[in-house]
C-alpha cells in the first residue's frame, strides 16, 4: 500500500468507541486506509472525561488528526449519527486549520446539521434513556444485558446524546470537499428529506445514497460503507462492483 493511499477519518455513533471500525479495516480494499478516531469515556480512554460539545470534541480531536497524519495523502472523514456531525465539523476544522487535503466527506443516517436532533431524552432517567434510544436507533447494545456494563456505559451515552441534542452548526459556511449523505432505506429516525438537505452542506458537490436497511444498516452490512467509499475515493474494490444493495439518487 503506498503512501499517498486515501486515508478515512472514522467517527462512532453515540455510545460507541474507536473498536466498531476494527473489522472494517480488514474490508478495506488495498489502497484505502481506514483511521478510527477514538473518543475520550470509551475503551482504553474509560478514565477520561467524555466530550459533552461538538466544538470542545473538535478542538481535542483536531491535533491529534494533524500529529497521526503525515505527508500529502488525500484525508476523508466518515461518521454515523452523532459521528456524522462530528465529522462534518472535524471537516470545516480541517480545511479551515491546517494544510491536510481534504478530498471527501461521508455522513450517516443523519439530518442536515441546522436541523438539529428531535425528540430529546437526555433528561429522562436511565431506563426510560436506554429504552428511547435503543427505540429511535432499532438497535440494542448487547453490553446493556449486564446491569455492570450499563452502569460503566451509561455515562458515557448520555454525554454523548447531550452533545448531540445541543449541537448547533458551528457555522453558516458550508465545507468545500464533496460531501456523501448515506442512509439506511427504512431509517425511522431521520426522513430521507432531511438527510437530502445535507447537500447545502457542501459547495464541493454532493451524492446521496440509499443503503438497504434501519437506522443501524452500517452494524449489519459495513462491507457496503467501505466500498461506497472506496468507490468515491476511486479505490479499486476486487471482484468488481458489489455495492449494488446501495443507491444513488
Amino acid at each position: 500500500m503506498t503512501s499517498d493511499a486515501p486515508i478515512v477519518l472514522c467517527l462512532p455513533y453515540a455510545g460507541a468507541g474507536a473498536n466498531v471500525f476494527r473489522p472494517w479495516q480488514a474490508l478495506a480494499p488495498a489502497g484505502l486506509r481506514l483511521r478510527p478516531l477514538q473518543l475520550p469515556g470509551r475503551e482504553e480512554r474509560t478514565d477520561a472525561e467524555p466530550y459533552r460539545d461538538v466544538g470542545e470534541a473538535v478542538r481535542g480531536l483536531l491535533p491529534e488528526v494533524v500529529a497521526t497524519l503525515s505527508g500529502r495523502a488525500p484525508v476523508a472523514v466518515f461518521g454515523h449519527s452523532l459521528g456524522a456531525v462530528l465529522a462534518y465539523e472535524l471537516a470545516r476544522a480541517i480545511e479551515e486549520r491546517t494544510e491536510l487535503p481534504l478530498v471527501h466527506v461521508f455522513v450517516s443516517g443523519s439530518p442536515a446539521p441546522w436541523r438539529g436532533r428531535v425528540p430529546q431524552v437526555v433528561t429522562l432517567d436511565d431506563d426510560e434513556f436506554v429504552e428511547r434510544v435503543e427505540k429511535l436507533a432499532g438497535y440494542r447494545h448487547a453490553a446493556f444485558d449486564s446491569p455492570e456494563f450499563r452502569d460503566l456505559l451509561l455515562p458515557t451515552l448520555r454525554a454523548d446524546v447531550a452533545m448531540h441534542e445541543a449541537y448547533r452548526p458551528l457555522s453558516d459556511e458550508p465545507i468545500q470537499a464533496p460531501l456523501t449523505c448515506l442512509r439506511g432505506e427504512t431509517d425511522e429516525l431521520v426522513a430521507e428529506a432531511a438527510a437530502r438537505q445535507w447537500g447545502g452542506a457542501t459547495s464541493g458537490g454532493f451524492t446521496y445514497r440509499s443503503v438497504p436497511g434501519g437506522h443501524m444498516y452500517l452494524t449489519e452490512r459495513p462491507e457496503v460503507v467501505v466500498e461506497l467509499m472506496a468507490t468515491a475515493l476511486r479505490v479499486s474494490v476486487p471482484g468488481g462492483d458489489r455495492e449494488a444493495g446501495a443507491r444513488c439518487g
